[in-house]
Order: structure tokens, then sequence, then C-alpha cells
């Protein structure tokens, strides 16, 4: 017997056959989520990228104002943009209010905004993942179920020997390594994406530790004007 791939599936029974297609369709299917994910991830990288910039020079001012005024009908602004701006809606719409009051509002609105972004990074990764872990274990049940018709072929015909079993097994066996080829980039992909998501989570986290930093320094400027100009008067 040619152990060749096509030799090997024409020999192959419906059921070894039927667990191939499923791992054809695993395969594409994570191949379509790597692509996915790292499109998405060039290009919030990018857009995070540019608006930082362009907010480096409001933000170091410390004029919030002006940062807010720079994102103001945005869409395409990374998120980070996203998460800058939350906490400038926020300051905006709570920054007269208890010094106290604004800053855990405008914290908490960057810590929501933050878990978002962190979760749309991840959309998708959870079927890559499950692709990862299941894969292999499709293939071991094609591989069990094909030995165990080949040895009840060679029961029910009395004839064994070597190249009988070696040629059952062989074919049970390319169900186990259709798995792996499956199952090895897809966990590969799942650690690298998952490791950007966790270190843009990172950056998120800085940069609004960063903005919380110059809203408490601009929230106490202002109660020192409200408290001064309430004096005087």
């Amino acid at each position: 017997m040619d152990f060749s791939f096509s030799e090997l599936w024409g020999h192959m029974g419906f059921f070894a056959k039927l667990i191939l297609i499923i791992l054809v369709i695993m395969s594409a299917l994570s191949l379509l989520m790597i692509g996915e994910r790292a499109i998405a991830f060039v290009r919030a990288k990018k857009e995070s990228e540019q608006w930082a910039r362009e907010l480096a020079g409001p933000l170091s001012a410390s004029d919030l104002d002006g940062a807010a005024q720079k994102l103001k009908g945005q869409d395409k602004i990374g998120y980070v943009g996203r998460v800058v701006k939350a906490g400038l809606d926020a300051f905006q719409l709570r920054g007269r209010e208890d010094e106290d009051v604004a800053f855990e509002s405008v914290s908490r609105a960057l810590d929501r905004q933050s878990q978002r972004e962190v979760h749309g990074l991840k959309r998708g990764l959870g079927g890559l993942a499950s692709i990862s872990s299941i894969a292999p274990f499709v293939g071991l049940l094609g591989t069990v179920v094909g030995i165990v018709n080949s040895f009840t072929q060679m029961a029910e015909s009395g004839s064994g020997g070597l190249a009988v079993v070696s040629a059952g097994v062989a074919e049970a066996l390319v169900a186990t390594a259709a798995g792996l080829f499956v199952a090895i980039p897809a966990l590969a992909a799942f650690n690298y994406l998952q490791g950007w998501v966790d270190s843009r989570a990172v950056d998120m986290s800085e940069t609004a530790n960063e903005l919380l930093d110059i809203v408490a320094s601009e929230l106490r400027k202002r109660h020192k004007g409200d408290a001064a100009r309430s004096s005087h008067s």
C-alpha cells in the first residue's frame, strides 16, 4: 500500500473523512480569526499612536478642554483615544462638583472604558483558544475510531499481519496528525495575540493614571479658585 495522503484518503472510512473535514474547517476558521485580529490590532495601534501624539501637547500643558475639543466628533481615535475621551467627558460633566466626587467619576469612566476596550480587543480570541484545545481531541477521536474499525475488520475477515495492521494504524493516525497541525498554530497565535492585548491593557492603564494625575491637579486648581472667589465675595 502506498502511504501517500491520496492513497490513505481513498482507504479511509466515512467517519475518518468526516473528522478530517471538520479539522479542515477548524483550521480555516482559526486562520480567519488570526487574520481578522491581526488587521484589527494593527489598525487600532496605528490610530492610538496617532492620537497619542495629537493629545500629547494639550495634556502636557494640562489643557483638558483643548484635548476634549480635539477628540470631539472623531471616530477613529483608537483604544487610547477612546479611553482618554471617556475620562475627559466625565471631567467636563462633573468637574464643577465636589473634588472627590468629580475625581471618582473620572476614575470610574476611565476604568469602564478600559475594560470595554480590552473586551473588544479580545473578541475572537476565545474561539481561537477553543480550536487550539479541541482540535487534538477531535483528531484523537478519529484515530481511536479508525483503529477500532481496523481491528474489527481484521476480526471479521480472519486475516491479519503487520501489513494490514500498519495500514489501518497509518490511516487512523492521520487524524491525530491533522488535529495537531490545526492546534499548534492556533495555540501559538492565541498566546501571541493574548500577550499583545495584555500589553495594550497596560498602555491604557498607564494612560488613565496619567490623565487622572492631570485631572486631580486641575480639580485642585478649580476648587481653590472657587474658594478664593467665595472668600472675596
